[in-house]
């Protein structure tokens, strides 16, 4: 417990009104004027909801049966309803995970800094634009005048997440609450988003409760972690020792599960690619306005890259690279508007000789299971879809295929039977991996197959994809922002940039001696990892400069 404490929960339960049960289980932990704090756990660990309880912001079908919370002195569980909006903003500040969300889409971004302000800072109009222009030159928004009238559509993702920081900032808060707050950003906006959260709350001496499923990030930021499971606290201490030398098995399995380096494959070259792509190019048309139409735009600028077989390829990128629109151009969902695609040595175009063929043999796993699968299909229906081109197959062998398909992603076949929302996120995924490998494809794209899913999930289903790509020895093209996954998986690496390739190589070349900028700047937002005789890790940042300013530094 800290000596000094700004914030002080103690024996917090919390439980679902309607069946009683409990979901936070006398929880008690301190943070102190400040002191950067991080709880971690997977979804349904109760991190989420003991960190919202702080403001009285627990969804209504959940009650808090006992327990105090005690902000600056006051216990917060006995504040009259004007109390709480009192403190809410003007002390406490929350960022939440998606800041689309968060952001009202129907104002201004100027309205909605502005109303903070208002509210709590006895200030006059133009003392408060000023305030809300500084603050949105130092998160790095590069016009503050023109934001002030722009709406979050016309904000990417990391800059939304700027903004909603720039809110919650602006009040200068004792504490804020970040749960979840890089879970959607690719690695380089994420790391530029909590290093300024860090850069300012220290300068306002602001503490901070980071909430999040990331090791490796909270690990990079905070002093002192504070590991959940199944509604309770079973470890928590310093960020160092703790992971050095975790105590609860719990905390093991979590840092098990953190993506490692396999030894290199040796893939044979067969002279052949499965896929090769030459020249690609991809330009959307501009909109048509009342008196002039927009620019065309340029997405993929002339792309050549080619798989072996049985080999992996990870296609890597900050968002909105082109990676997810190249993959889709390769599976034959968008067509290029220029450029070919060549299938084991033959040129495929829509409607061509072998089109078909290419596209049975091509698979796709996407990005979210849930929005991919028919919720009105059952399991068994969904994965023998994929079978309704295969010739000469009786309805027996079909359904033997589904049963064996079904065991081979680790679900039994009495989930054929069941439909998508009776399954876990990482069930789903299993169900989307099991579509496409269940023709027995040649070639697979899997577009960020991992990303909505926690880190002891994710560990399973990136050991199911590698057993069956070694079993069936499909070629895949990996596509993903997570480099750490990236190094477990790949054989090779392309790293793209604004619709243009700017390095390729073997995956160990890319990872321990990348030429580009651009790609050490990639790296340098994730760890290597190493293990240690406490059966903990090391995090050891790649390319940093400045390894003081690292919570975990050698």
């Amino acid at each position: 417990m800290a000596a000094i404490e700004l914030l002080s929960v103690e024996g917090l339960k919390l439980e679902v009104a309607r069946s009683g049960l409990e979901v936070v289980k006398n929880v008690s932990f301190s943070v102190a004027p400040g002191e950067i704090v991080g709880i971690v756990g997977e979804s349904g660990s109760g991190k989420t909801l003991a960190a919202r309880a702080i403001m009285g912001l627990e969804p209504p079908a959940i009650r808090r049966t006992s327990g105090a919370i005690r902000f600056e002195g006051r216990d917060a569980t006995k504040l009259s309803p004007k109390e709480l909006r009192a403190l809410r903003g003007a002390r406490i500040g929350m960022v939440f995970q998606e800041p689309m969300t968060s952001l009202n889409p129907s104002m201004t971004i100027g309205r909605q800094l502005d109303e903070g302000l208002a509210l709590h800072r006895n200030l006059t109009p133009n003392e408060r634009r000023k305030l809300v222009l500084d603050m949105l030159t130092r998160v790095g928004i590069r016009e503050p005048e023109g934001a002030l009238t722009s709406y979050p559509h016309q904000f990417s993702g990391g800059m939304r997440q700027r903004i909603m920081l720039a809110s919650v900032m602006l009040l200068q808060p004792a504490l804020l609450v970040a749960d979840e707050p890089t879970t959607a950003l690719d690695a380089v906006v994420q790391r530029d988003v909590l290093e300024l959260m860090v850069e300012l709350t220290r300068a306002r001496g602001t503490a901070v409760l980071m909430i999040s499923h990331d090791l490796s990030m909270v690990a990079r930021y905070t002093d002192r972690i504070i590991v959940m499971c199944k509604g309770e606290i079973v470890e928590e201490g310093a960020t160092q020792d703790l992971l050095r030398q975790p105590k609860h098995p719990y905390t093991r399995k979590l840092l098990a599960a953190m993506p490692r380096r396999l030894p290199q494959r040796q893939i044979q070259d067969t002279g052949t690619p499965i896929v090769e792509v030459r020249n690609l190019v991809i330009e959307y048309e501009g909109r048509q306005g009342f008196f002039r139409k927009e620019a065309s735009k340029r997405a993929l600028h002339g792309i050549d890259l080619s798989i072996k077989p049985r080999e992996v390829v990870a296609l890597v990128g900050g968002s909105g690279s082109g990676k997810t629109t190249l993959g889709r151009v390769i599976a034959g969902l968008l067509r290029p508007t220029g450029g070919d695609i060549l299938y084991a040595g033959r040129s495929i175009v829509p409607g061509s000789e072998g089109w078909t063929d290419y596209r049975l043999n091509c698979q796709m796993v996407f990005q979210d299971p849930y929005s991919s699968l028919d919720p009105r299909m059952t399991i068994g229906a969904l994965v023998g879809e994929a079978l309704r081109h295969v010739p000469n197959m009786s309805r027996r062998e079909k359904t033997e295929r589904i049963k064996e398909v079904l065991a081979e992603v680790g679900l039994g076949d009495t989930y054929a039977d069941r439909y998508p929302h009776e399954l876990s996120g990482g069930q789903r995924q299993r169900v989307a991996i099991a579509r496409a490998v269940v023709r027995r494809p040649v070639f697979m794209i899997a577009d960020e197959p991992v990303s909505a899913l926690d880190v002891t999930v994710r560990a399973q289903v990136l050991d199911l994809f590698a057993d069956l790509q070694e079993r069936h020895g499909f070629s895949c093209l990996f596509i993903s922002h997570d480099l750490g996954v990236v190094e477990q998986v790949a054989d090779r690496v392309i790293v793209i940039q604004d619709g243009r390739i700017i390095e390729e190589g073997d995956r160990d070349t890319i990872f321990d001696r990348p030429q580009q900028p651009y790609t050490r700047r990639l790296l340098s937002a994730i760890p290597a990892l190493e293990t240690t005789l406490g059966g903990g890790v090391r995090l050891k940042w790649r390319f940093e400069e400045d390894p003081d300013r690292i919570a975990v530094s050698g």
